[in-house]
Formats: C-alpha cells, structure tokens, sequence
C-alpha cells in the first residue's frame, strides 16, 4: 500500500510518497497565501492510498482532505528514525521555528523542546541576514568561514538584528566576521534547545538551514560530535507522516 505524507512549513511544502516503507516520490514548493493551491499544484500525478499531514498547516489540509494528521514532533521523529535507525537526537532548523528531539534506542519520542514564537535562529532570520549583509543565501554560510574572526551581535530579534547589522556595515564592519557571529549566535540558540533534552548520537540535523556549511561546522566543533545530514533534509517531517499510517 502507498502512503504519502504532506508537510505544510511557513515557507515550503513537502510532499514524499512511500510504498513499503521505500520512497517512490518527492516533490517541494514554496508555499503561498493559498495554500491549498500550492498542495493541489504538488500532489497532481501522485497516486497513493491514504495521506497524512504534519506541518503548521496540518488541520487546514486535514480538514479539506478529510485525511489524519499528526504533531510535526512526532513526524519529525518517525522520519528521522526511518532514515537513521540508530537516530538519538533530531534537530530541525525550519522556516519559522526550531525543534530539538530525543529518541530513545528503539526510536520512540522521548523529549522534545521548541524556539519561542519568535522567529530568531530560523530559516527566515537567516535570509533577512544574509540581505542585509548583501550575501546571497548560497553564499552566506561560505562567506562566514572564511572569517578569521567573529564581529558579535548583540539582539537576536530579527528587526533589530538587521538595524545593528546595517549598522555595523555604515562602520566598516567585516562582512565576513559579521556574518560568522550571526552564525555563531544562531547555533547557540540551538545548542540551547539541544542541551534541554540532552545530546546524544547519531544527532540528525533536519530542514532547509541543514544546507548551511557553517552552521554543521560550529555544531559539530562545538559538540564535538559528527552531525549527520539526510540527502534530503527538508522532507523529513513528510516522510514521517508518510510513514505514520
């Protein structure tokens, strides 16, 4: 039988069908104010048995679909486990917000801690400071390793982080170095949430800022441990739901 699983993020959709436990299709797009559109737009073509819904968009596509949904946790860990299976430890770095997740050795959800409403630390953050820092965002993450040091911000808030860093480039900051602390300060946030339901391996870094070179190479020096990396790591939360009928 073939499943599919939809992840509807603040700023990408995700859809992956499975059949015996094998991924058989994925498909992304950038969401939209219709949302539904863009579901109807992805899921065109696909043949599949039953869907489920994770994503903060969940119950709106649930309730059109008259299909089952399930919290983005709990997706995020069955993905993660299917991946991985000897997977302890997920973190996901999305669009809007920040998930730290423990499993125990059978893959079972055991703790899990978010950001705040805030949207500091996430994909959206890091955008609008590769923009003011005039990097694209493929580049931002390079550009802040090759800094040969770090130029600190001191607010996190996204407003006022991108007034401190126009700022500091009216002064003749590095951009480099400007970049390297907004990364460091992004990876604190997270090491602060991974610290709550303690760390241990395998430790998964799932969603779209698991593309971001820099951010891997400061978790990993400073937990000193390898952070592993899904050949897809926007789809996983899909997956999940994909694989929770």
């Amino acid at each position: 039988m073939a499943t599919a699983g939809i992840d509807i993020g603040s700023r990408t959709i995700k859809v992956v069908v499975v059949d015996n436990g094998e991924i058989i299709a994925a498909r992304k797009a950038e969401n939209s104010f219709d949302t539904l559109k863009v579901t109807n737009e992805l899921l065109q073509g696909l043949t599949f048995d039953h869907i489920t819904s994770t994503g903060y968009g969940r119950n709106l596509f649930a309730e059109r679909y008259q299909c089952t949904s399930i919290s983005e946790i709990k997706a995020f860990a069955l993905g993660a486990h299917a991946l991985f299976p000897s997977c302890r430890t997920v973190l996901d770095i999305g669009g809007q917000d920040t998930k730290a997740i423990s499993l125990d050795p059978k893959g079972r959800l055991q703790k899990f801690e978010m950001n705040d409403k805030c949207a500091a630390g996430t994909g959206r953050f890091i955008e609008i400071m590769a923009m003011a820092l005039r990097f694209t965002l493929e580049e931002f993450g390079g550009k802040a390793l090759l800094a040969n040091d770090t130029v600190s911000i001191s607010s996190m808030c996204t407003v006022f982080a991108e007034s401190e860093v126009v700022s500091m480039l009216a002064r003749g900051a590095d951009r480099n170095m400007v970049a390297r602390g907004i990364h460091q300060s992004i990876v604190n946030r997270s090491l602060s949430l991974l610290r709550r339901v303690s760390v241990e391996d395998e430790i998964i870094f799932a969603g779209g800022v698991a593309y971001n070179k820099c951010i891997v190479y400061m978790l990993e020096q400073q937990l000193q441990k390898t952070i592993h990396i899904p050949p897809d790591p926007q789809i996983i939360g899909a997956l999940g739901a994909a694989l929770a009928f």
